[in-house]
């Protein structure tokens, strides 16, 4: 596999669609399922409290143990991912996430506190398997990407991660529109398994370190191992870095806007008086969400790649530009003044889609997660760079567990600011936005930390190089 990937780059022929097709549709489906607990929210509160009003808090708390559920236990497959085979743990993680999914078609509806704890249990288990989800994806691109391509690959695997994500909310909406919530719940459990065991058959994993530019001559000998693992001393240098430390600052700073970015929208536009129904709702985001992702990480994985190919330090750039932005544009949509409409009026799609202020909110809408995109294709380049390849599961995983943490904080805030304002959506998002700014003001400070950083890794991955040919050369091997 290393060999292979080798010379695909060599070639300018490397395929990300070819080595990633199974992963791709795994991390759809499994990202479809983590989704589905925020973007089904409105409905999921029904099951639960059949004709009563929306349970902001109660569904609040289920959406923040998903978060900070899985941001705990990361931390525990932090660790084992860099000692152990990412392929394995990918498909263990995706066995337990389809059992869960699978027994919550098993719930009782309409019994109010007793349907939601039963929904807590197995929301917390899966929990508990996805925190080991991304660091494992991290830590198996680094070592598969060649550099020149990471930004496209994280495109790419957020296209097909927002396309089932999207395409599942329309599917999703009518199942649970008609009552056929437990075929959601049964289906998903079972396309999970399917593509896990996919997964586990296509997939090659190659040595750890096996794209690092200073280990790549070393590593090509078959009786050559990479099995440094971190110290005292090299977790000071890597981890503990300027630029990492700002990137986790950041992380929980704009991750409390993010976590209650749809548990403030969904619920603005789908309850009174505004009335949009779930359906039609995932009918728009698939015109302007769906369209702007693919636009977004087509474009900007493509364009990243190129300019930031010889100069790393320019994915910094893209990303402030991603979270001022994003974010604007996303606080833009609350001061739209959407009209007032009936059930029937809100199920009616070619009625809405008549309506001019439907479009403005759909630009908004666009230019939110297209612009928001670059965040996604340059965040996990940049973080590669500046950590050696046995802290990269490590690494994300303290990542995951600030955003996470997070997420948790902001759909626990929406809840509560929209308890104290009275449902006053507008002065919410104003309150929350002022999480951003901190976010903004240490990357730009990371302008100047970069560079040293990703020095110091350089100059260890080449003493290493040095230790690796000196076993080989005294046959330790």
């Amino acid at each position: 596999m290393s060999e292979a990937i080798s010379t695909d780059s060599e070639n300018s022929e490397f395929s990300l669609f070819k080595h990633f097709w199974s992963l791709y549709l795994l991390g759809g489906f499994q990202s479809l399922a983590y989704a589905g607990f925020t973007i089904l929210i409105v409905p999921l509160s029904l099951i639960m409290w059949p004709g009563e009003p929306y349970h902001a808090l109660e569904i609040g708390i289920l959406v923040s143990v998903l978060f900070w559920v899985s941001s705990l236990t990361g931390l525990i497959f932090g660790f084992l991912i860099d000692r152990f085979s990412r392929k394995k743990m990918i498909f263990i993680i995706s066995i337990f996430r389809s059992l869960c999914m699978a027994m919550l078609g098993f719930a009782i509806a309409g019994q109010g506190f007793d349907t939601w704890l039963y929904f807590l249990i197995f929301v917390s288990i899966f929990a508990a398997f996805a925190g080991g989800s991304w660091p494992s994806i991290i830590s198996l691109s680094n070592d598969i990407v060649p550099k020149e391509y990471r930004s496209r690959f994280f495109g790419q695997l957020g296209i097909f991660m927002g396309l089932f994500v999207t395409l599942g909310f329309l599917v999703a909406s009518i199942f649970v529109q008609y009552g056929f919530w437990r075929e959601y719940f049964f289906g998903l459990g079972a396309v999970i398994f399917i593509s896990g065991v996919v997964f586990l058959l296509q997939t090659d994993e190659p040595k750890r370190g096996a794209q690092q530019e200073e280990l790549k001559h070393i590593l090509k000998h078959d009786d050559v191992e990479y099995d440094f693992q971190i110290n005292i001393e090299t977790l000071k240098k890597t981890m503990l870095s300027k630029t990492n430390i700002a990137a986790l600052i950041e992380g929980i700073s704009s991750s409390i806007l993010m976590g209650s970015s749809l548990l403030l929208v969904l619920p603005y536009i789908q309850t009174p008086p505004h009335n949009l129904s779930p359906v039609f709702t995932a009918v728009f985001m698939i015109v302007f969400g769906l369209t702007a992702g693919l636009v977004g990480q087509i474009v900007f994985g493509t364009l990243s790649d190129k300019v930031c190919k010889d100069h790393p330090i320019r994915r910094i750039y893209f990303i402030i530009i991603s979270l001022v932005g994003g974010f604007l544009s996303f606080i833009a949509i609350f001061f739209i003044p959407l009209p007032h409409l009936t059930v029937e009026q809100g199920n009616d799609i070619l009625y809405l889609f008549s309506l001019p202020v439907v479009w403005i909110l759909g630009i908004m809408m666009f230019l939110s997660n297209a612009v928001g995109s670059l965040f996604m294709v340059n965040q996990g380049p940049l973080l590669q760079e500046i950590n050696l390849p046995e802290a990269q599961g490590k690494m994300t995983s303290w990542n995951q567990l600030v955003e996470n943490t997070g997420m948790g904080i902001g759909a626990i805030m929406v809840g509560v600011l929209l308890y104290v304002t009275g449902t006053n959506y507008q002065l919410t998002i104003l309150i929350l936005m002022v999480f951003i700014i901190p976010g903004i003001i240490v990357w730009f400070l990371t302008l100047k930390w970069y560079p040293k950083d990703a020095e110091q890794v350089k100059k260890i991955l080449e003493e290493r190089a040095k230790i690796l040919e000196s076993r080989k050369n005294n046959n330790i091997y």
